[in-house]
């Protein structure tokens, strides 16, 4: 039992992996048992993702949840002092300060559920999620399959021509792939 006098204390979970890995609907799952458990949540998603909905995180199976789309992570503590629980989707969209943010949130009592892409194109650490899964409690790496060979899938082929760092898209642009098979497929772009 606890005490009157126990206090909840933040923390902070990361859920990464590559794209079509289940990420977004982890966060959805965390998000909802939250709800179930009667606690108050608080959802945001950065603003340039409006590839299936505008005000909705939205995953590649189209299970939604409603959020606030943010340009800045500081925007996160504006929050009402009684939000319990904050959940962050696309996260390697947002700036350094996110890092700072989540750590100001989980300090306060928050439980502040991450998730977003560990790797960019380039198979390189995308954005703040090194030091976010650095500084968190528990870290989940999730896998998709891979569309060449069927093992697991940690990399985010990028299908277009493009060299910009963010590229929003889908299958059309994007497939998962597993190390070798992204490798062969970066030594034939070549």
């Amino acid at each position: 039992m606890f005490s009157e006098n126990h206090k909840k204390t933040g923390c902070i979970e990361v859920v990464c992996g590559s794209m079509f890995s289940g990420k977004t609907e982890e966060l959805i799952r965390r998000l909802r048992r939250a709800q179930f458990a009667n606690q108050k949540i608080a959802i945001f998603k950065p603003a340039i993702d409006n590839r299936y909905s505008d005000v909705e995180v939205v995953s590649h199976d189209f299970h939604k949840i409603s959020s606030k789309p943010i340009a800045d992570a500081a925007e996160m503590l504006k929050i009402p002092a009684d939000v319990e629980v904050v959940g962050v989707d696309e996260a390697q969209f947002f700036g350094a300060n996110l890092v700072e943010v989540c750590q100001t949130l989980a300090g306060k009592g928050v439980r502040v559920i991450v998730a977003g892409l560990d790797t960019d194109y380039l198979g390189k650490p995308f954005g703040p999620m090194p030091q976010l899964m650095a500084v968190a409690e528990d870290v989940q790496k999730v896998h998709a399959i891979c569309v060449k060979c069927g093992n697991l899938a940690n990399h985010s082929h990028r299908l277009s021509k493009s060299k910009d760092l963010v590229v929003l898209g889908e299958k059309d642009i994007y497939e998962p792939l597993c190390r070798e098979c992204y490798l062969k497929a970066i030594a034939e772009e070549v």
